[in-house]
């Protein structure tokens, strides 16, 4: 598993690269993205940051998410009507696991998944460029409830 500090510390130097400065509230939602393993939503962050930092705007954290995102320090996980959620852990293409009952997200880390990206090139021709794979069921604590 990854370390969330030397993610975090990762995502400043990166910033820092390319002229961003480091303010209070920007480490802030840096650092959420590096611990989280629960891919937060914005409004999740946002409410979050509030608490240290009450006169943050939502449109701020929606500014320093598409900054990271850019930057590619964050993977933007789109849901088409629910809100996206994002992954600052681990901001590479990698499956996920999504409960649909309670809208969980999980990493899964399968081994043989440039092999399969790999097959998928040579079946189709195609220049891959992005992809995404997400597997959806039930988590074992909603499972539980529907006992």
């Amino acid at each position: 598993m990854h370390d969330p500090k030397i993610r975090l510390e990762k995502m400043i130097d990166n910033l820092k690269r390319h002229g961003y400065k480091i303010t209070p509230q920007r480490l802030a939602i840096l650092r959420i993205l590096a611990y989280s393993l629960g891919h937060p939503s914005v409004e999740e962050i946002y409410q979050q940051i509030r608490i240290d930092f009450p006169t943050i705007s939502i449109a701020t954290v929606y500014k320093n998410i598409s900054t990271m995102k850019t930057l590619g320090e964050v993977l933007e996980l789109g849901f088409g009507n629910d809100s996206s959620r994002y992954d600052g852990h681990t901001p590479y293409p990698h499956p996920h696991v999504i409960c649909t009952k309670c809208k969980k997200i999980v990493d899964s880390q399968l081994e043989n998944f440039q092999d399969f990206t790999q097959k998928v090139i040579q079946e189709t021709g195609f220049s891959i460029v992005n992809h995404r794979i997400d597997f959806f069921g039930l988590c074992p604590d909603c499972q539980r409830q529907n006992s």
